[in-house]
């Protein structure tokens, strides 16, 4: 699975406080430990005020880059911050996050065509955020769309179903397993990502409801999810759902996991 480490975000009242202060050994040893848990990409998001964003990104930025060669997932809602920040990057990483909304894609995409850049987009738009699986699937199919003006491959492009609060819902996650499923079977290729946490927000025992949804996402195709990879309960169900999806061969990746001691519990001192 792919993992979008989400420790490096400013809605993070420790990570807020950290960036006002301007604590580059906290933003340091945040990158530090998700690398060593084996994250993907990095997030690195400001959370604060537009005028602020880009010399705020900037610097953190530059402290993931110092203590880590992992790519960076480039979190902002602003297409022209993301347009401004990108390519301050050493190395391709992630854009998070394009959508429907207004001119976000075709502001982004042809920054990104001919690079090897891969982008987040959101099944939303200008009506908001779709109530059916129906209209997020259409939204989806415009994406594909503008990714095809744009000479953008599927494998470049994470899809995100926009997973929102258990506790609001009448049928459960069946709308995202309907979205996920659907645009997995119409895109082999295609990534597929979830703010994991998402799932749980406003009720108690969060983590359990959040394990839960990831192995039936899983099952229903996503292959990305943007969450906390120093979590060894989630990292152990990940690489055994995996293993149980048959996408780990005689269960190397889930006991060389195990070895090292990603999600084994580490040995009392």
């Amino acid at each position: 699975m792919i993992i979008i480490g989400e420790k490096i975000n400013g809605s993070i009242p420790i990570v807020a406080k950290a960036i006002a202060e301007r604590d580059s050994e906290f933003i340091k040893e945040r990158a530090r430990i998700q690398a060593a848990a084996n994250a993907t990409f990095i997030d690195c998001c400001a959370s604060v005020p537009e005028a602020e964003e880009v010399e705020t990104l900037k610097w953190m930025i530059d402290c993931i880059q110092e203590v880590t060669d992992l790519p960076i997932s480039v979190d902002s809602p602003s297409p022209a911050v993301l347009a401004e920040v990108f390519s301050y990057c050493k190395r391709p990483g992630l854009i998070n996050s394009v959508s429907m909304e207004g001119d976000k894609i075709d502001n982004i995409f042809p920054l990104i065509a001919d690079t090897e850049w891969n982008v987040i987009a959101l099944c939303s738009d200008d009506t908001g955020i779709p109530k059916t699986a129906e209209d997020r699937l259409r939204v989806f199919n415009n994406i594909m769309a503008k990714a095809k003006e744009y000479g953008i491959k599927p494998s470049r492009i994470y899809i995100d179903p926009l997973v929102e609060m258990l506790c609001t819902s009448e049928d459960g996650i069946a709308m995202n397993v309907e979205v996920i499923s659907t645009v997995r079977k119409q895109y082999p290729d295609i990534h597929i990502v979830a703010a994991v946490s998402n799932i749980s927000f406003n009720l108690p025992m969060r983590k359990y409801v959040n394990l839960g949804f990831t192995v039936l996402a899983m099952n229903a195709g996503l292959d990305s999810g943007i969450l906390d990879p120093t979590n060894r309960d989630m990292l152990g169900l990940i690489y055994a759902t995996e293993a149980l999806l048959g996408q780990d061969d005689y269960c190397m990746e889930y006991i060389g996991a195990y070895r090292d001691g990603l999600f084994s519990k580490p040995e009392a001192k």
